[in-house]
């Protein structure tokens, strides 16, 4: 049974310009694993952009936004076959439970201009 969907979608240079911007964004929304994961595929703007909207979508579906909790609750990580997946850590962990869904499932996209993520909890 579906407990909640979220979705999002992003201006790729937004993120490019936070970066410019703020010299704390990255360690700010982003966890080293993340940050590994950015850097091994060669600081592709679009991967962190594709991860900031899956942590958008993930936080819509659990029906709380970002008020509950910190963007680096919400991990963005990727299964050996590059299938990406969710890892939830503290307030973040505490909300799917309070919603009782015991799965999260991701898919994230992006073109030259957007990037796109859709999450569904169940």
């Amino acid at each position: 049974m579906i407990k909640g969907i979220g979705n999002d979608i992003l201006e790729i240079d937004r993120i490019k310009s936070a970066i410019e911007k703020n010299s704390r964004f990255l360690t700010k929304i982003y966890t080293k694993s993340e940050l590994d994961y950015y850097q091994a595929k060669g600081e592709k703007i679009e991967t962190l952009a594709g991860m900031f909207c899956a942590k958008e979508a993930v936080s819509k579906a659990l029906g709380t936004g970002f008020v509950s909790f910190a963007f680096t609750d919400i991990e963005i990580l990727r299964a050996s076959g590059g299938k990406p997946y969710v890892l939830l850590h503290n307030k973040a962990k505490v909300a799917l439970d309070e919603l009782g869904g015991f799965n999260i499932n991701i898919s994230i996209s992006h073109s030259k201009h957007y990037a796109h993520a859709v999450a569904i909890i169940d």
